[in-house]
């Protein structure tokens, strides 16, 4: 829903007294996963009484509008970006129906925690006493600072779970021709191999087909001006299960 005009603060808290418009804004992007899967539960809040305005940052007002809230008070957030105009009370990125529920009530939503940054990657299977004390005391300082965070593992722990033996080749390029992804292909079975105790391996087969899936979705996007989705709904859904795949997968390489 596009509004047709861009509202100051004192405007938006006007205009709702006047006219019992609600100040409940949910801003998007065609291209955002996370977005797509908030909709359907702002659309099921809105059928239960609820009012909060969906706004696709397409639209440039949308965008003014998004970029001035976010000014006044002082908002640093991607999408899905919840706020009340009115208040300022907001909710940066995804969070489950009973969550935005008590938003659109009122009830202010604390940030859920992050970790401070990366945690230091554990030392290849085999390494050294020395390596792996070493990586220990890094860690232990990471986990101190990151404890509140959820399912997050001792050091104790990473060690004795299977590790890699050797680091795994370097994905290729997203524009990778299929020749350079038959030779990295060569070098991910020849690695898989020497780590076969590994559990969860994925063929090679399996991932180069994902990579020729991203690759040919990104060369058979039509150029747009911009501001505006180069990709069609379900062109943009595609792609982003490909994405979704693609980081899975090289999260359990280990590759950053």
């Amino acid at each position: 829903m596009a509004k047709s005009k861009v509202k100051s603060k004192e405007e938006v808290v006007e205009t709702k007294t006047e006219s019992n418009e609600s100040s409940l804004y949910f801003f998007y992007t065609q291209g955002c996963g996370w977005c797509k899967k908030v909709i359907p539960l702002i659309d099921e809040l809105n059928e239960s009484g609820h009012e909060i305005l969906k706004l696709d940052l397409a639209d440039g007002d949308n965008r003014k509008l998004q970029d001035e809230i976010k000014k006044e008070y002082k908002h640093q957030c991607g999408t899905p970006y919840f706020v009340d105009a009115e208040t300022g009370n907001t909710i940066c990125g995804y969070r489950e129906k009973d969550v935005l529920e008590k938003w659109a009530k009122g009830e202010e939503i604390p940030q859920p925690v992050r970790p401070t940054g990366p945690p230091p990657k554990p030392p290849l299977m085999g390494a050294s006493k020395e390596e792996e004390e070493k990586w220990t005391k890094e860690y232990d300082e990471w986990y101190k600072k990151n404890d509140k965070l959820p399912n997050v593992k001792t050091a104790e722990q990473l060690l004795k779970m299977p590790r890699p033996k050797s680091d795994p080749p370097k994905p290729p390029a997203p524009d990778a021709d299929d020749k350079a992804l038959e030779t990295w292909s060569k070098g991910y079975k020849k690695w898989s191999k020497e780590n076969d105790h590994l559990p969860n391996m994925i063929p090679a087969e399996t991932i180069v087909e994902r990579f020729k899936q991203r690759r040919n979705a990104q060369a058979n996007q039509p150029p747009a001006p911009q501001g505006v989705a180069k990709l069609n709904p379900e062109q943009e859904a595609r792609l982003q299960r490909v994405e979704q795949k693609l980081d899975k997968l090289m999260k359990h390489l280990g590759v950053k």
